[in-house]
């Protein structure tokens, strides 16, 4: 039968685990035995003569060795247990390069005796050290042999941290600008306040909080618009994280209250006389039935009547007006209430009324703090909720990030697109400890997201250089292949699914 799908990584044969575990037990003990030699805790006979080879084999570098072994020999139990740690391959290679031209570097260092005793001696980088330098200074002569075992150093050191030159040079710049200034930098990585203990700092009570402005709510013409009901319970619960106790702040110490300004009664009275007397006018009945009353313009939900004519045997038949009737007169509708430019949505989504909006003789602000204290931005469980604005008719807008991963901003300028931004960060980080959510922003304008240095939630400062730009990307692919080998391994379909698993299993989750 043919194969179907990709085959399922065997697992190690019992024999194979065995030697495994046994190899890494053996490689630790050595570990151990040549670190308290070495440290000249416990030495015999049999260490003595281990210590003096593993001297003039590397010199000093045999302080590191202990270190060297134990590593391998975790990975090897780890390895023969299924739980192979995912590291990348340049990693191991940048120790290796750090640890051979270390060697090398050690034996060109100047010394008192010749570079051949300095490695029958044990000293410098023995007889390794001795090989490599000797074969780097006949090859490149002296000079170059140092500029060429730097520049290797460094390209180590890169490979070994995983970061990039321009990475390294920002780290370098901040950190000696810190010391000039003898004060804290300008970010922070993994750092952030942490929830104090109640019993350990008593703060002052919190003045009561100033009642939430309700929502704009339909206006019905003709009878009373029900109230929905008020939501209870807290609306941002403190949140602790897992390596670190993080608080989340409430949002009423983070946002401001936005005061709406709301249409009198009676100008929305002479508003819908207006359109239903200009509508009859020109032979068009209709009535209007709601009123929604939004942020910029104020929407008539206007119901298109009935018309009587004589059919040819001279009977009378009703028939509705036609929507198209109705849009045909936007303009003297906007002459009637001398507000332009006025827009007729015919139908309304969803219902069997027109509606016509009119601008608002004052634009009322939408407050990011109203749109998240809505029953709608409430009703959204995930992490990842959004608050965008109000529609048309004051209604909040709010959406779930993780369903739409692909958010293209666009319009004019001026036309909010910055704001938009700073709203949806402010909805994530309010919602999210640095455990549970890392960001990494591109600001190649170097205005817009810059005020953002400093938030725990990053994993570096706001790259605001464009060659950066790069290799930041580079990571995150690199990044994105990991977790979902984590995904495969785990057998979870998406993040969510993983974490649980993880928690099952007592292992920290992914932010």
């Amino acid at each position: 039968m043919a194969k179907t799908g990709k085959s399922k990584k065997r697992k190690p044969s019992p024999a194979l685990r065995f030697r495994g575990e046994v190899a890494g037990l053996l490689l630790i003990a050595l570990a151990l035995v040549t670190l308290l030699s070495v440290l000249s805790v416990s030495q015999g006979s049999i260490t003595e003569t281990w210590l003096n080879l593993l001297f003039l084999a590397f010199g000093y570098g045999a302080y590191a060795t202990p270190f060297g072994f134990a590593a391998i020999g975790l990975w090897l139990i780890l390895k023969s247990i299924g739980r192979e740690p995912e590291i990348e391959p340049e990693k191991p290679v940048g120790v290796a390069v750090l640890f051979l031209l270390g060697l090398g570097v050690l034996h060109m260092l100047p010394s008192a005796v010749s570079p051949r005793q300095l490695a029958a001696s044990g000293n410098g980088g023995g007889y390794l050290g001795w090989l490599i330098s000797q074969a780097l200074i006949r090859g490149l002569g002296g000079v170059g042999a140092w500029i060429v075992a730097i520049a290797g150093l460094l390209v180590g050191v890169l490979m070994t941290a995983g970061i990039s030159l321009s990475e390294m040079a920002a780290f370098a710049r901040a950190a000696v600008a810190r010391l000039r200034r003898g004060k804290a930098p300008p970010y922070v990585v993994n750092e952030g306040r942490p929830a104090a203990p109640a019993e350990a700092v008593s703060e002052p009570a919190a003045p009561p909080a100033r009642a939430a402005a309700p929502a704009p709510k339909p206006v019905v013409i003709g009878g009373e618009a029900p109230q929905p009901p008020k939501p209870t319970g807290p609306l941002f619960p403190r949140v602790l994280g897992g390596a670190q106790k993080w608080e989340l702040p409430k949002i009423a110490d983070i946002l401001e209250q936005n005061v709406e300004i709301e249409i009198s009664q009676s100008e929305i009275r002479e508003r819908v006389r207006i359109i239903e007397e200009t509508l009859a006018s020109f032979g068009v009945p209709a009535r209007v039935i709601e009123v929604n009353q939004g942020p910029t313009v104020t929407q008539f939900g206007v119901e298109p009547g009935y018309v009587e004519r004589k059919d040819e045997r001279g009977q009378v038949r009703k028939s509705k007006i036609k929507v198209s009737k109705i849009s045909a007169l936007a303009n003297d509708l906007a002459l009637a209430l001398a507000a332009s430019p006025i827009r007729i949505e015919a139908p309304v989504p969803g219902r069997s009324i027109v509606g016509i909006e009119v601008p608002n003789g004052q634009t009322s602000l939408v407050g990011l703090r109203g749109v998240m204290e809505s029953e709608a931005f409430r009703s959204l469980s995930s992490k990842l909720r959004i608050a965008l604005g109000q529609d048309v008719s004051g209604q909040a807008v709010v959406a779930d990030l993780a369903a739409m991963p692909h958010l293209l901003i666009a319009g004019a300028t001026g036309s909010g697109k910055s704001v938009c931004i700073n709203s949806i960060i402010a909805c994530l980080l309010l919602n999210n400890t640095p455990d549970d959510l890392r960001l990494i922003m591109v600001d190649p304008k170097m205005v817009e997201l810059v005020p953002f240095n400093g938030i725990p939630h990053l994993l570096s400062p706001v790259v605001v250089d464009l060659e950066r730009v790069v290799s930041v990307l580079k990571w995150t692919t690199r990044e994105m292949d990991r977790r979902y080998r984590l995904f495969s391994k785990a057998g979870a379909r998406n993040l969510d699914a993983y974490n649980r698993m993880a928690a099952g299993r007592g292992e920290k989750p992914l932010p």
